[in-house]
């Protein structure tokens, strides 16, 4: 079992409470990317998740976003595989997130020391990824499970456990599962509206983020 002393976890859980919220950058080209996050940048945010699946090349996107947002951290999403978990490091990523966990992505995170948030669904697949090493845990499709009860019918029973809800997360949803004792919340499609983002309209998403950060604030 991973210790809660774990300075990596320790690190990683101060880090994402003080922000509270995860801007997820799907994007279809990289000045794409770079435009989404710095629109998020701008309204407030400072981690950024490059998903490994985007169109664009994610490594290139995320060493690009460390030069032009260097008071941001910038980390991957959606990572499968070890070469996958291999690029994102390669490309400075700062943390990593799962939709699945998998021992081996968990012990070459460890081996560089580098915060992996693994994806669960159920208590028990929760309580495996934790106690495998993971930084705290991806509880996802949120949407899909009931929101905020689901998370706080976790909370009590799993103890120590830090969640991280994504999937489906809106404006509405996303101060609720804060106060259900979500750690922090990932937003994609809430904070990045496709039609905006087809339309390069980045000070309607800047707005959008310094409103949604304002919502989770204490």
């Amino acid at each position: 079992m991973a210790s809660l002393l774990d300075p990596v976890r320790e690190s990683w859980l101060r880090l994402v409470e003080r922000h509270r919220a995860i801007a997820i950058i799907r994007a279809n080209s990289l000045a794409q990317g770079i435009a989404m996050a710095s629109a998020a940048a701008a309204g407030g945010f400072r981690l950024l998740e490059v998903t490994w699946t985007n169109n664009a090349s994610p490594g290139a996107m995320t060493k690009q976003l460390s030069q032009v947002l260097p008071h941001c951290i910038i980390g991957a999403g959606s990572v499968l595989t070890p070469d996958d978990l291999k690029g994102a490091i390669a490309a400075n990523a700062q943390f990593c997130f799962t939709p699945h966990t998998d021992n081996k992505l968990l012990a070459i995170a460890k081996d560089h020391s580098l915060p992996m948030i693994s994806g669960a669904l159920t208590p028990t697949e929760i309580m495996v990824a934790w106690n495998a090493g993971a930084a705290s845990v991806k509880v996802f499709p949120i949407s899909a499970l009931g929101n905020a009860a689901y998370i706080r019918s976790l909370v009590k029973p799993l103890g120590p456990v830090r969640l991280i809800p994504t999937g489906g997360v809106t404006s509405e949803s996303a101060p609720e599962l804060i106060a259900a004792g979500a750690i922090a919340v990932g937003l994609s499609s809430a904070l990045f509206p496709k039609a905006e983002v087809e339309r390069s309209d980045w000070s309607a998403i800047e707005a959008r983020s310094r409103y949604l950060l304002t919502l989770l604030s204490d």
